[in-house]
């Protein structure tokens, strides 16, 4: 029992501190992903219902592809992909190196990832909302933004919630794929704590344990917003 405590200590001597700073890196990963998946999931959505032809095709194109590829591929092709672009345009201008930021890189192919998932979600809650509502907005006057912000967006993260709780929830977990690109959150500190003691099955273990807690605590969170979204509605 020393012994374990003395491996998941803080200190020189200890992995507490390396896995925690791990666990920081996977929550600000998922969070710095979360509003960027979210926008661009709802401007897909939103092209996907228009009655522009091609509108709807590149949002359908979008899904399609980053719903089809893996994540991890997707993780490759934006982090090696992305080097080689930006390095080629630099260099029209100077022989700089540059080097992609792996959590900019893991934030972008994780949030393409998610749009694609979150733009069905809200695709289906648009429908749901009843269009009758919306006409009564434009015999109202209400301009395009007004019927947006007071008819369409409150029924729509009403609708659109317990779908995006999942995919908070799944993004939670592929953050761990950024361990690959050499980003240093838990998955990755952990692999570096087993590597050097020799211990998986403890540190694995403690990984577990984190992965879950944040996801009990976030389950916790959503289900009380989604509480607080939904109140009234068993009255009406």
């Amino acid at each position: 029992m020393e012994d374990v405590l003395g491996l998941l200590a803080w200190g020189p001597t200890g992995w507490g501190d390396e896995l925690a700073d791990g666990l920081r890196v996977t929550i600000l990963l998922a969070l710095a992903t979360l509003p960027y998946g979210l926008v661009l999931g709802f401007l897909v959505a939103l092209a996907k219902n228009s009655s522009d032809p091609a509108l709807a095709a590149a949002g359908h194109i979008f899904t399609t592809i980053f719903r089809g590829l893996p994540e991890l591929l997707t993780l490759f092709i934006v982090y090696y992909g992305g080097q080689i672009l930006v390095q080629q345009l630099v260099n029209l201008f100077t022989d700089t190196y540059v080097e992609i930021n792996s959590f900019v890189a893991g934030m972008i192919a994780l949030g393409l990832v998610f749009a694609a998932f979150a733009s069905e979600v809200f695709l289906g809650a648009l429908r749901a909302i009843d269009k009758g509502q919306i006409e009564a907005g434009k015999a109202l006057g209400l301009s395009t933004l007004q019927r947006l912000r007071l008819i369409i967006l409150p029924q729509l993260i009403r609708y659109a919630l317990p779908g995006l709780s999942n995919l908070w929830l799944v993004l939670l977990k592929d953050t761990s794929l950024v361990s690959v690109i050499a980003l240093d959150d838990l998955l990755r500190q952990t692999n570096i704590a087993v590597g050097a003691t020799k211990q998986p099955f403890l540190f694995y273990a403690v990984a577990c344990l984190l992965y879950l807690s944040v996801s009990l605590l976030s389950s916790l969170a959503l289900t009380a917003i989604e509480r607080h979204v939904n109140r009234g509605q068993g009255r009406a």
